[in-house]
């Protein structure tokens, strides 16, 4: 009997031994990041993590806009070669080309990267506190607000280009003060802050439309010129308010990106983890709607890139949160490289920036609702 049940013990031993290894065969590998995070120490006992696919996204980003800028530079009725358009920016180029590129060029395109920049860290902002992707400028009507504001100016004062950047500014902040009240309820919460916001909107494209009836002839085409957003006959007047407010607003969002961050986990979570939910929320609010609005003023409302940029960013980096730093780089990029798209198609000042960015940025909010309908969240 012992001898026969041997086999028996040896064959389950076997098929045991078998089975293990099959499970351990067809069990999946561990799955190692392409460019796994590091944290960074400093003498002083803080610590930072380094997300090095965010990083390498950010530099190529970089590197993508200077590329642009140089090329956009270059472009025109006068075109200047790549190559002299970097001598002429270190200052060794001939007067010709010094006058074309300093006087003329250069202030186009760095109100462009300012506004892209702009543009897309607000939409980064809005899209991450009302955790819904539909959450950005151009959909909650701040863009519209800030052109309320610069139309009141152009059609019943006809004031000049400072006074059309002062209304937009003031129409943008009373704006989104007015969505912030309008969809506060024991806190404000995403889809109720974008469908406020989307009511909002219509408000404001309303009243425009009003304004635009009541404007005489030349205040209506100035109007209208401007409602389109371009960076056609921008200059260094444009830039350095724009590039102030960039320097005092940009910090103040990197520096609670932490707490945007635990915010998207929701409020309870953030209170737990000792976030201040609502001064940052209205903190940070109020700093993307003022570089929404100082956007709008310098080249008029430029459609989408606050919707796609902030998105964009996050499938390149395939991180969680709000991906300040690339959304500002790819907004700058997306601007320059539809700039340049505009002129090298349809010829300079021909077809509007913000006409190309209308485009497809209209194309990938079909797109997006489209993946969200089919996602089961709207």
């Amino acid at each position: 009997m012992k001898d026969m049940n041997k086999p028996a013990a040896d064959t389950n031993g076997t098929t045991a031994d078998a089975r293990k290894r099959t499970a351990d065969t067809n069990r999946p590998a561990p799955r190692k990041p392409a460019l796994p995070g590091r944290v960074l120490r400093t003498a002083g006992g803080l610590s930072l993590r380094l997300d090095m696919r965010a990083f390498a996204v950010v530099v190529l980003l970089v590197v993508a806009a200077l590329c642009a800028s140089v090329v956009l530079i270059g472009t025109g009725d006068f075109p200047i070669p790549a190559a002299d358009v970097l001598k002429t920016l270190v200052g060794n180029g001939d007067p010709g080309q010094e006058f074309i590129v300093s006087e003329l060029r250069l202030p186009r395109v760095l109100v462009g990267l300012l506004v892209g920049a702009a543009l897309a860290l607000g939409g980064a902002v809005f899209q991450s506190i009302s955790r819904n992707p539909l959450g950005s400028p151009d959909v909650l009507g701040l863009a519209q607000g800030a052109t309320a504001g610069a139309l009141v100016v152009i059609v019943l004062f006809s004031g000049s280009a400072l006074a059309v950047t002062g209304g937009a500014l003031v129409g943008g902040v009373v704006t989104g003060l007015l969505i912030y009240l309008l969809a506060w309820k024991r806190g404000v919460h995403g889809y109720r802050l974008v469908l406020v916001g989307i009511g909002v909107n219509a408000i404001a494209t309303a009243v425009n439309g009003y304004l635009i009836t009541k404007a005489d002839l030349v205040d209506a085409a100035r109007a209208v010129n401007w409602m389109v957003g371009s960076l056609n006959g921008r200059d260094w007047s444009q830039v350095w308010p724009l590039l102030g407010l960039c320097v005092c607003l940009v910090p103040l969002v990197l520096g609670n990106a932490r707490g945007l961050r635990m915010m998207e986990m929701g409020d309870d979570a953030s209170y737990a983890l000792g976030v201040r939910v609502e001064r940052v929320r209205m903190l940070l609010m109020l700093a993307a709607v003022l570089l929404t609005a100082a956007a709008t003023a310098a080249a008029g409302p430029v459609a989408f890139v606050a919707l796609t940029a902030p998105q964009l960013a996050r499938r390149l980096t395939r991180s969680p949160g709000p991906n300040l730093l690339p959304s500002a780089f790819m907004g700058a990029t997306l601007l320059i490289v539809a700039d340049w798209a505009s002129q090298r198609a349809f010829g300079a000042d021909q077809l509007p920036v913000g006409v190309v960015t209308g485009i497809l940025g209209g194309v990938y909010l079909l797109w997006l609702l489209v993946t969200e309908r089919r996602a089961g969240r709207i």
